[in-house]
């Protein structure tokens, strides 16, 4: 390990004393918000401390052992030492190998909740209903992980197909798993109503987006247009007489929300504030990631939803995604949730371009 990572960790190590002391200050006790960012901080710098203290106590177990062996004149207790001594440096380069990963800056969203936004795009029809498939993907995605899904808001097609679907989805490092999914996902099979056999290509976006806080946006009530209208069906007719559904307008950017899926018009503004502020959370960042552009080269994917990302095939039941060159001939399991190898490639990936470009001298 180099003189700039156990520099590091010395200064993380000295940093968690410092937010450990401050969590035990009556004052930031009484202060919920102030709490929960400090416990937030100490627990993403845990495993950090906890692999550094553990490192360097093999180091110190292995400088004992190796004087103990330069004095011991016993052979059958210098083998022993030397088992012992084989069995901490192997401990040692194990922790030499995971640390580096975890001092990687983490993006602050990780740990966030996203809004999951599936729109269909060229294909007609075919397109809709290869869209309600994968919002299926994601659902059962979500179930293996013991995610909460919570539809906001869905505008169906026929046969069964989702012209767009706006949901929640709540859980355990939720955007750190599915961030990479933004981007145009491509559907090649031959449709139920094509009678010729003829292989067609349809494509739908996918959206992520993490969920705000009301400190990351700030909304002033002076900025907003709230309507409220009948729910509506398929075809435009009346599924409600009363009116529960909201629109609200976000007059500063021209930014239209809708939801209308709870019988509840607090309910129903609830969630449609959750997607208004994603969106304009989305905007700001996308301003501050423009100006940074030149140091996210090494990113997986740009995030744009322009950007095929990934190809389902049909004929030859394979999925693969073009970022990475991963390429899987199972593309039922992956269609019915099992996203588990292409969402940890992505991640894999990502780590290992941004070590490369943290090392000292790297390009």
């Amino acid at each position: 390990m180099d003189s700039i990572t156990f520099q590091k960790l010395r200064d993380i190590e000295s940093r968690f004393g410092e937010v450990e002391a401050k969590m035990s200050d009556p004052d930031i006790a009484r202060d919920p918000s102030a709490f929960q960012r400090l416990a937030r901080e100490s627990k993403e710098i845990t495993p950090i401390v906890e692999r550094y203290r553990a490192y360097k106590a093999a180091l110190g177990e292995i400088s004992k052992i190796q004087e103990m062996v330069r004095g011991e004149s016993d052979a059958e207790m210098k083998e022993m030492a030397h088992e012992e001594l084989r069995a901490l440096e192997a401990r040692r380069d194990a922790l030499d190998a995971e640390i580096p990963p975890l001092l990687i800056p983490k993006d602050p969203n990780d740990e966030k909740n996203v809004l999951l936004e599936i729109r269909a795009g060229t294909g007609g029809e075919e397109a809709a209903l290869f869209a309600a498939e994968i919002f299926r993907m994601y659902t059962r995605f979500a179930e293996r992980e013991r995610w909460k899904v919570d539809v906001i808001s869905v505008t169906r097609a026929g046969q069964g197909g989702i012209k767009e679907v706006i949901a929640l989805v709540e859980g355990d490092r939720v955007y750190s798993k599915l961030r990479y999914e933004s981007g145009v996902h491509r559907v090649q099979r031959v449709p139920a109503t094509e009678s010729s056999g003829r292989i067609h290509t349809s494509a739908i976006t996918v959206a992520v987006l993490p969920e705000a806080e009301d400190v990351d946006v700030k909304i002033e009530a002076k900025d907003l247009r709230i309507d409220t209208f009948c729910s509506s069906g398929p075809g435009g007719q009346s599924v409600n007489t009363t009116y529960s559904a909201v629109r609200i307008t976000h007059l500063p950017t021209n930014t239209v929300v809708s939801c209308q899926d709870e019988k509840s018009q607090i309910k129903n503004r609830e969630k449609a504030m959750k997607v208004l502020r994603a969106r304009l959370y989305e905007v700001a960042l996308e301003e501050q990631q423009s100006q940074i552009a030149s140091e996210r080269k090494s990113q997986v994917g740009s995030g744009d939803r322009s950007e095929k990302i990934r190809t389902y095939n049909f004929q030859q039941a394979r999925v693969t995604d073009h970022r990475i060159g991963l390429t899987l001939h199972r593309l039922q399991e992956v269609l019915d949730g099992d996203l588990g190898e292409i969402v940890n490639s992505l991640i894999a990936h990502s780590q290992a371009e941004k070590l490369r470009v943290s090392r000292p001298g790297a390009a």
